[in-house]
Order: structure tokens, then sequence, then C-alpha cells
């Protein structure tokens, strides 16, 4: 039963958030519409990351706990991820919303930003030699001021909310994906690569690495609910 691990994740993972879109105070699922294509966007980004890195060395996958369904050197289940994390972050982000009606983050949400963009990129010019850490401080850090220039702060206060809560069900697949509660990892990771700094079993770029994944979700989901609001309004007006 070890080749089921990881779909199980994915299915555990998704479970929740799937029954409850249709719950009539949050309405995810008639958010769907952008939702979607924000998460084919981005995980087709992803899946070319993760595939570039699999080839490299970055990183692989243990087969004894995956199906053995193999998509450009990736497992189905990794396929999977990128569309079972971002729907279930997301409606994250739409419960806090709902719930949490002030942006509590709001004040910070520039000055945190500035400080990790400025950490991010430091991070990766001081090690060069590690291509997990490199790449991935700069591309989060390059992500956050995007988002900033086409947003400001409006959503960013609400986004590291939503960072900060959904560590707690990151750190618990992310855990059994690195090894924590197994005899084995699910991925296997080239410490040569990375910081070799992590918490319990997870290294210290896959936080990093979520939060981008994250931001570039809710970017494009934003962006597509504002441009049908937009619509909307310029059809009322006339």
């Amino acid at each position: 039963m070890d080749k089921y691990l990881y779909l199980t994740l994915i299915l555990f993972t998704i479970s929740f958030p799937l029954i409850r879109s249709f719950e009539p105070k949050i309405q995810y699922a008639k958010k769907w519409y952008a939702l979607f294509p924000a998460i084919i966007i981005t995980g087709t980004l992803f899946v070319i990351w993760d595939h570039w890195f699999t080839v490299m060395g970055v990183w692989e996958f243990n087969p004894r706990y995956n199906m053995g369904i193999y998509i450009l050197d990736l497992p189905i289940e990794e396929w999977m991820f990128f569309i079972v994390v971002p729907f279930s972050c997301v409606f994250i982000y739409e419960v806090l919303n709902y719930f949490v009606e002030k942006d509590i983050l709001g004040k910070i949400a520039k000055p945190l930003t500035v400080i990790l963009v400025l950490c991010f990129v430091g991070i990766g010019l001081m090690n060069l030699d590690r291509m997990y850490t490199s790449v991935n401080f700069p591309i989060a850090a390059a992500v956050l001021i995007i988002h900033f220039i086409l947003f400001g702060v409006k959503y960013l206060g609400r986004f590291y909310l939503t960072y900060l809560v959904h560590l707690i069900p990151f750190a618990i697949m992310n855990g059994i994906l690195t090894g924590s509660f197994i005899e084995e990892p699910v991925v296997l990771y080239n410490n040569l690569e990375n910081l070799s700094i992590r918490f319990f079993t997870i290294p210290v770029e896959d936080f990093v690495y979520s939060m981008t994944l994250l931001l570039i979700n809710i970017s494009i989901y934003e962006a597509i609910k504002n441009r049908k609001h937009f619509k909307l309004a310029k059809v009322n007006t006339l």
C-alpha cells in the first residue's frame, strides 16, 4: 500500500475544500471561473520548473510511494499536487477573507514585502552554487515585486495572513513528503543544492517555494475576478 501514500495525501488535502466549495456563505464554486485558469497557468510554470530540477538532480521521487505513472519524469501525483494544493490554499484565502473582515496585516504588508525581497535576493546571490536556493529565492523576490507593481498592497496583507495559516497543513503534508512519520522521504533532496537547513524534515527552501506558488495563483485569480467585475460595472453604466 506504500505506493498509494502520495495519492492519499493529495486526496486528503483536497477533500474538505472540495466538499465545502458549495457552502452558501463563501460560494467558492462560483469563483472557479477565476481559480482554474490561475491553477493551469501557475501549474504549467511549476511543472516546467519541477521537471528541470528533477532532470538536474536537485530532487527526485521515491518510487516506493507513488503509483509509478510518470509524465516528463514526474509522477502523476506530482502533477496533481499543482492542482490540489492551490485549490486548497485559495480556499483558505477565501475563508479568511470572509471571516476576517479587517486586513490585519495590511499596514505591514509593504515594509514586509521590501524586507522579504531584499532577504530573498541576498540569500540567492550568496548561494549561487546551490541550485534550489539560488533559483528559488530570487524567483520569489521577482514574484513579490511583480505583484506589488500590479496590485500595490491591496491583496498582500490578505496573502500574508493566508500564507501563515496555510503553514499548518503545509507542515503536515510537506513534513510527510520529506520524511516525517514515514521510513523514507517521498521526495528526495540533493542537499548539495540547498542550504541544508530544515524545519523538522522540511528544507527551508520549500517554505519560499510554497509562498511563490500561492502568490502567483492568488495574483492571477484576483486579476481575473477584477476583470469580470470591471466588465460588469461597465455594462451597468451603459
